[in-house]
C-alpha cells in the first residue's frame, strides 16, 4: 500500500505533493474567508490499512460536501490525513502534530482502540476534540473501572461506534441462540480492542449456558499457526471466537480449515473487510463478523455517499467504518457552524476559544446522518447501538442477522 499522507504548507495552507495525495479535487477554497483543518489518523498503509483507507475517504468526502454546500459560509475545511501504521507511539506522534496546527478544528480516527489510548489525553490538553468512527473498548469513554463504575476520562473523546460491551454480547447471543453453538475455543490478539472484545465475549457466552473449552493469544504481525490449530483440533470446539483484525483471522481460519478443523471462525468488526475474504480465500465461507450499525448499502442515505466513493476510485473499504467516518467529520463541521453562529457568524479569532466551543458543540449533536442519528451520551459513546452479524456466503460478506445486545 503506498502512504497517504497530506502536509499543510504553513501560512497558505495548501496541499503540496510532498509524499501526499489530494484525491478528491473538491476542496478548493471558496473564496475569500477562512481556512480550517480537520485531522484524520487511521492506517494508511501496511496491516489493517484496507478498513483505515475508507475512513480516510469517508471523511474526504463529508469536507468535499460541506465546501461544496458552503455549510458554514466563509470558511473552507482542509483534510489532513496521517499515517498510523496502527502504531500507538505513531498514532501518539499524529496527535501531537494535529494538536499543533494552529488551524486544525478537530480530528477523525483513529481506527485502534489501543492507538487511541495514546492520543487521548494528547487532545485533552489542546482541548480539541476527537470522534472515532471504529473505537469500541468501552473504557476510553467509561473508564478503567468501566464494568463497576462508569467514569468518562475525557470530554474531548467521542465515536459514532458502538461498544464491545455490546458487540461482545450480540456475537454471544448469536453463537448460542441462533447458531446453537456450545463449546468455543476463544483467541485474542493480546491488543487493547482485540483482547478487551474476546473477553466480553467469552463471559456472555459462558452466562448464556455455554462452555470456553479453552483460550489463547497470538501476536501481531505472526504467520504461522500451526500449533493453535493443533490445539483447537485438539479441543473438540464447535466454534472459534477470534479477538483482533482480519489480517491474522484470514490466515488463522485458512490454516485451521486445511488442517482438517471444518468450524466456523467467529470475529468482531476487526475482521470485517474485504480483505479478510480475499486472504483467506474459499477457507473464509461460513465465517462470521460482527459490525457496527447496519450495512451501508442498505441506508437511503448513504446511497450518494456510495456512490461518491465508489465513482471517485477511492481505494479501501467503506464498508465497516466509511459512513461512520463521513458522520464523524459532520459533526465537527456542524460543531464549528455552531460555534461561529454563536459568535455574530464571525470564526473565533483565538483556536483555543474555537476548539473548546468545537468540543461543547459536539456533545450537543442530534441530526441524521448518513448512517443513522447522530448523538452522544454522557460518556461520549454513540446513541445508535444497532450491531449486524454478517457471514461469509459465495465470496463475500451477506448481512444474517440486525438488532441489539441483551445485556439482562
Amino acid at each position: 500500500m503506498v502512504i497517504l499522507t497530506s502536509v499543510l504548507a504553513t501560512g497558505a495552507l495548501t496541499l503540496t505533493a510532498c509524499g501526499s495525495r489530494d484525491d478528491s479535487g473538491d476542496s478548493g477554497d471558496n473564496g475569500d474567508g477562512t481556512t480550517l483543518t480537520i485531522g484524520v489518523d487511521a492506517p494508511l498503509s501496511g496491516e489493517n490499512s484496507t478498513t483505515g483507507l475508507g475512513i480516510q475517504y469517508g471523511a474526504q468526502i463529508a469536507v468535499d460536501d460541506a465546501n461544496k454546500n458552503k455549510l458554514v459560509p466563509g470558511v473552507t475545511f482542509k483534510l489532513k490525513a496521517y499515517d498510523d501504521k496502527a502504531q500507538p507511539a505513531t498514532g501518539q506522534s499524529n496527535a501531537t502534530a494535529i494538536t499543533g496546527d494552529k488551524t486544525a478544528v478537530g480530528s477523525v480516527g483513529p481506527l485502534n482502540s489501543g492507538v487511541a489510548q495514546s492520543m487521548l489525553q494528547v487532545f485533552a490538553s489542546a482541548n480539541m476534540v476527537q470522534i472515532s468512527p471504529s473505537n469500541t473498548n468501552p473504557e476510553l469513554t467509561q473508564g478503567k473501572n468501566w464494568q463497576t463504575d462508569k467514569k468518562r476520562p475525557y470530554k474531548t473523546y467521542f465515536r459514532t461506534a458502538t461498544t464491545d460491551e455490546l458487540q461482545g454480547s450480540f456475537a454471544a447471543g448469536y453463537a448460542y441462540n441462533k447458531l446453537k453453538k456450545k463449546k468455543v475455543f476463544v483467541v485474542d490478539d493480546k491488543q487493547t480492542y482485540g483482547a478487551g472484545l474476546a473477553k466480553i465475549f467469552a463471559e456472555q457466552f459462558k452466562k448464556l449456558g455455554g462452555t470456553v473449552v479453552s483460550t489463547d493469544h497470538v501476536n501481531t504481525g505472526d504467520k504461522d499457526f500451526g500449533s493453535l490449530v493443533t490445539k483447537i483440533k485438539n479441543s473438540g470446539a464447535d466454534l472459534l471466537y477470534y479477538g483482533g483484525q482480519y489480517d491474522e483471522s484470514a490466515l488463522i481460519t485458512k490454516q485451521m480449515k486445511d488442517g482438517g478443523v471444518k468450524i466456523p471462525l467467529f470475529g468482531g468488526d476487526g475482521m470485517f473487510a474485504s480483505t479478510y475474504i480475499e486472504t483467506a480465500g474459499a477457507s473464509s465461507e461460513g465465517d462470521l463478523a460482527t459490525a457496527i450499525g447496519v450495512p451501508a448499502d442498505t441506508l437511503p442515505a448513504a446511497k450518494t455517499f456510495i456512490e461518491t466513493y465508489k465513482a471517485k476510485g477511492y481505494k479501501g473499504d467503506y464498508g465497516a467504518y466509511g459512513a461512520y467516518a463521513y458522520d464523524a467529520t459532520t459533526a465537527i463541521i456542524k460543531a464549528v457552524k455552531a460555534a461561529v453562529d454563536a459568535n455574530d457568524g464571525k470564526v473565533p479569532s483565538d483556536i483555543n476559544k474555537l476548539r473548546s466551543s468545537v468540543v461543547d458543540e459536539v456533545q450537543k449533536s442530534d441530526f441524521e446522518g448518513i448512517s443513522g442519528k447522530v448523538a452522544f451520551d454522557q460518556y461520549g459513546d454513540t446513541t445508535n447501538k444497532q450491531l449486524t452479524v454478517y457471514q461469509v456466503e459465495k465470496g463475500a460478506w451477506k448481512a444474517v442477522e440486525t438488532g441489539t445486545a441483551d445485556l439482562g
